[in-house]
């Protein structure tokens, strides 16, 4: 069963890939997911309210909004919060990995999806790598409709999608059809199995 990464930048339809990956008989996780379940969780809650302060907790509940404001505002607000919560999703990963790899029949691909797989230098840990990339207008606009906050400072923490698109092992264009991704994510999921 092939380990897959699956990434890409902002607004490129990485959660839409996964989700038709899933369509087409891979298991999947999303780190994204991943990190929410994280904040409804009291160790990681208590650490960012220490942090911060209650402002990013209001009654009890993190507002991822506040946080980013708070980690987008230096690099090293920014460092502190990926040292708390990487390694937290990293554990997530492996154990998810573990119990998809007892499965029989194996799944296609277990794939996990990583907004900023290659800087934090995690592409070698996948046997494939895939890059979702997107025309740059249709990409501000969805990140825009989702109501992302501090975007350009997400995006100067990116990668460009054209490096992404370089160190990936399969690159997947999203600017049509959700039917037209899938075709062509059930491509690539063909040549992982060869």
């Amino acid at each position: 069963m092939p380990v897959v990464g699956l990434t890409g930048g902002m607004g490129a339809g990485k959660s839409t890939a996964l989700a038709a990956l899933e369509r087409l008989g891979a298991e999947v996780l999303s780190s994204d997911a991943v990190v929410h379940e994280l904040y409804d969780g009291e160790r990681v809650r208590e650490a960012v309210v220490g942090r911060w302060g209650g402002d990013v907790a209001p009654d009890g509940a993190i507002d991822r909004s506040a946080v980013a404001a708070h980690a987008f505002a230096s690099d090293e607000e920014r460092a502190w919060l990926e040292s708390l919560l990487w390694p937290l999703v990293a554990e997530r990963t492996a154990a998810w990995l573990a119990e998809v790899r007892t499965r029989m029949p194996p799944p296609r691909a277990a794939v996990v999806e990583v907004p900023l797989l290659f800087e934090a230098g995690l592409g070698d840990a996948y046997d494939a790598t895939i890059a979702v990339i997107s025309n740059e207008q249709v990409r501000n606009e969805r990140a825009s409709r989702r109501g992302h906050a501090q975007i350009d400072e997400r995006l100067a923490r990116q990668l460009p999608q054209e490096e992404k698109a370089r160190l990936a092992t399969f690159v997947v264009r999203n600017d049509g059809t959700e039917e037209e991704l899938e075709d062509e994510l059930s491509e690539v999921l063909g040549k992982l199995g060869r």
